[in-house]
């Protein structure tokens, strides 16, 4: 071959490994291109493979490794992104991107102290970077070298100077160090830093607070009042500390300067008043706190948790319609809390308020449809109402949801014992009353109702003695109970001993019914004395609560029965 030719060949050749390496390089770059584009659509599944084939064709790109650890990372795959990331960062230690990443990966999986390596070389190579050093610091923290963190945060604050987050930072490390003077130090260092910042001497009022230094506290906390009069939460801490100490008056003098201030948050009042009220004794400190919760009430009208805590000590001094009506109003502005309608409920029963008892229940329920409580109050309702098939509804609705509760669920076997008798299902009711005595044989409800139901039908008259005469022995001088036993003893022809019972049924003249006087007069019947059992008909009439019979009763003269 030719000197000339051989040149040629020689150019031939090096322009093929030029062309092959342009190829190559842009056969590279297509595929990155394209792996970013999965990465930007949230696919990191799809990119991984195209990294992967990438770092196959170079693994000495640094670049492409460091592009396969973070598809690896966005699919949660920790540990295989530490060893591509480990091969960027092993490629370049230069590239603080590379380095960050391996540092990132490292704290994730708890090898901190091959974090902290890394983030050491970072800070001492980028100094002003703040961010590094922050890292570095929290490294320390999770590996528990709190000395080293703290040195960390010391090296910060001289760049950057006394700030909150530092500070605050450093104080959690002397406080898990037990060294809570060097804590109360840097408080008092960012005291000096900002001395017209209210909120620092606020907290640190409370660290002393909470180490039970409670006297060193009261410095700081009168402090902030005379920068800001208005700082609730001083007022708060110091209405704590006059409690702790026993002294009502003057806590109550503080708790009225926070109340009073339309322009502070509830919240901080509510918090302190709630634990206020843990330490009333006196019936004057109760009437103290009911003051302050009118004022809270009051003062922040919209406030569903001031409205309930008034609602609560008004309740708490048996003021019910009160407290129903502030229920209500707290149930208006949050409807979403389930023991306020619970507490409205209660004290319509109590009030014995049917109509509003349904009214509420039904509310309640469309916000709460699986509260079997709810549910139970329904039926109630509806039975003292006498919508018999309503309350059998509502209550077996609430006997699926509680049948874990042991002392509800005889309570609602008792109102079911009620309803289906009221509806004519004797049999159902009968098994309903007997679940409720295999739970509660002394249940007074179902034991004068059962026997007194059985004595109407002339049916288990054994039965019905048994349980009413239990009744009686329980409870000598309840007129209706007396009554009950009475007429199952007028049933069994018993006239004598019934009579006995009716007469002392009716010493107590103020609990007296028109039913209870009418029974009387029918005993009196049958024992013959004709005019005197019209007298008590007749005055059974006046004072109402009676059969439809007592009418035909009295104009007739004779006795008449269902």
């Amino acid at each position: 071959m030719t000197p000339a030719n051989a040149q040629r060949r020689k150019d031939r050749d090096k322009q093929e490994v030029k062309e092959e390496g342009v190829m190559t390089r842009l056969e590279g770059e297509s595929m990155a291109t394209e792996g970013m584009k999965f990465m930007m659509k949230d696919e990191p599944d799809r990119a991984l493979p195209v990294f992967e084939k990438l770092a196959q064709i170079n693994p000495q790109d640094a670049t492409t490794h460091y592009l396969v650890a973070t598809a690896l990372i966005k699919l949660e795959k920790y540990d295989e992104a530490i060893n591509a990331s480990k091969k960027a960062f092993d490629i370049d230690k230069e590239n603080i991107f590379y380095a960050q990443q391996l540092a990132e990966l490292y704290a994730k999986r708890r090898k901190y102290a091959e974090a902290a390596q890394i983030y050491e070389t970072l800070v001492a190579r980028n100094p002003e970077n703040i961010e590094y050093g922050i890292e570095l610091a929290a490294v320390y923290v999770f590996n528990d070298q709190f000395d080293k963190a703290i040195e960390t945060y010391n090296r910060l604050e001289k760049s950057m100077g006394v700030t909150e987050e530092i500070t605050h930072q450093k104080q959690q490390l002397y406080l898990r160090q037990n060294n809570l003077e060097k804590a109360l130090a840097e408080g008092k260092k960012l005291i000096e830093a900002e001395p017209g910042e209210v909120s620092y001497r606020v907290e640190l009022a409370e660290m002393l607070i909470a180490n039970d230094r409670i006297v060193e506290a009261v410095a700081p906390l009168e402090e902030a009042l005379k920068i800001n009069p208005d700082e609730a939460q001083a007022h708060v801490l110091l209405a704590d500390i006059y409690r702790r100490n026993g002294d009502v008056q003057k806590c109550n003098q503080e708790l009225k300067q926070v109340f009073a201030n339309p322009n502070l948050d509830a919240d901080p009042k509510i918090r302190v008043l709630s634990g206020y009220l843990t330490m009333l004794k006196t019936e004057n400190e109760v009437n103290e706190a009911i003051s302050l919760a009118r004022q809270l009430s009051e003062t922040h009208p919209n406030e569903a948790k001031a409205t309930v805590i008034y609602a609560d000590l008004l309740t708490r001094q048996s003021k019910f319609a009160e407290a129903r009506d502030l229920y209500i109003k707290a149930a208006a502005a949050d409807p979403n809390v389930f023991q306020v309608w619970g507490a409205i409920l209660q004290l319509d029963g109590q009030l014995n308020q049917p109509d509003s008892m349904l009214v509420h229940s039904e509310k309640a329920l469309e916000l709460f449809p699986n509260q079997g409580m709810f549910w139970y109050f329904n039926g109630m309702a509806n039975l003292m109402k006498k919508n018999f098939r309503e309350a059998t509804s509502a209550l077996e609705e609430s006997l699926k949801m509680m049948g874990e509760n042991p002392q509800l669920v005889p309570l609602i076997h008792a109102q079911l014992g009620d309803a289906f008798n009221g509806i004519g299902d004797h049999e159902k009711s009968d098994a309903a009353y007997e679940l409720a005595l295999k739970a509660d044989p002394n249940n007074d409800h179902v034991l004068n109702n059962y026997s007194y139901f059985l004595s109407l039908r002339k049916e288990k008259l054994d039965l019905a003695l048994k349980m009413s005469e239990k009744l009686v022995q329980q409870h000598q001088n309840n007129p209706t109970y007396l009554d009950t036993h009475a007429w199952v003893l007028y049933i069994r022809k018993d006239y004598k001993k019934a009579k006995e019972y009716l007469e002392k049924a009716m010493l107590d003249s103020s609990s007296v019914s028109g039913t209870i006087v009418e029974h009387y007069g029918d005993v009196l019947f049958k024992l013959g004395e004709r005019d005197n059992a019209v007298a008590q008909w007749k005055k059974a009439k006046r004072m109402g609560e009676t059969t439809e019979l007592l009418d035909k009763k009295i104009a007739t003269g004779a006795l008449h029965e269902q």
